[in-house]
């Protein structure tokens, strides 16, 4: 069983993504955190290098949270590159954010067999949906998030959870997308996904994220009574 699959069989898996702080990720990780994000695109505000990477990772093992996913985000990189960089990060999980085709998908599945691998897809309308089932066989979770014409995420924006109300791909699903502690019950009523993911809704500013919201989050989350917390 990928690291990815464990924590989506019961309740709601949680991911805040663009950790780029130690002390933070460890306070994530207790405020009950199921994954926690590093965004290995160099273009992003929230980028960290590899090494950065491995230092948090290490520090979440040492604080005894080993069990909370670390997942790596990159975007059309190089297959060698991905899995050389998830090796010195220490990631339990990719997450592709690019343009990358299911054969890529299945063959970076290949190269690292002992990863969870997710694919993130950007939704401008029900036909982005229609794409996703010929993913379905090559990862183990999709991510669905706000389409932005030259960000690739974190952007604030929301998806239309209308058109989701009927989404069920064969495959574990992620609502992303402009999500925060004031909308998340709204999100989750409206759609009903296997886990979250959040960013700039619990940030002060680009990879740095605000405790205050994250704690929020999850007093809101208690009210679902969805959310499976790692232990």
């Amino acid at each position: 069983m990928s690291p990815l699959q464990s924590p989506l069989q019961s309740g709601l898996w949680v991911k805040i993504c663009g950790l780029t702080q130690a002390p933070q990720a460890i306070a994530v990780a207790e405020h009950g955190a199921s994954a926690i994000g590093f965004i290995g695109v160099t273009k992003s505000p929230r980028y960290i290098a590899p090494a950065q990477i491995q230092a948090i990772s290490q520090a979440l093992i040492e604080a005894g949270h080993a069990q909370v996913a670390r997942v790596g985000v990159f975007a059309d990189a190089d297959l060698e590159d991905v899995a050389t960089a998830s090796a010195i990060a220490q990631i339990t999980t990719v997450q592709l954010h690019g343009q990358e085709s299911p054969a890529w998908c299945a063959a970076l599945r290949q190269r690292l067999p002992h990863l969870g691998l997710m694919k993130a897809f950007r939704i401008r309308d029900r036909d982005d949906l229609v794409a996703i089932a010929a993913y379905e066989s090559s990862v183990d979770a999709v991510l669905l998030d706000a389409y932005h014409p030259h960000l690739l995420g974190g952007t604030g924006h929301t998806l239309d959870w209308g058109t989701l109300q009927r989404f069920r791909p064969s495959v574990p699903w992620i609502l992303a997308g402009g999500l925060t502690p004031e909308n998340v019950g709204t999100a989750l009523t409206s759609t009903a996904p296997n886990g979250i993911d959040l960013s700039s809704g619990v940030e002060i500013r680009p990879g740095d994220k605000d405790l205050d919201k994250v704690r929020r989050l999850f007093e809101a989350l208690g009210h679902c009574d969805r959310v499976s917390r790692v232990e």
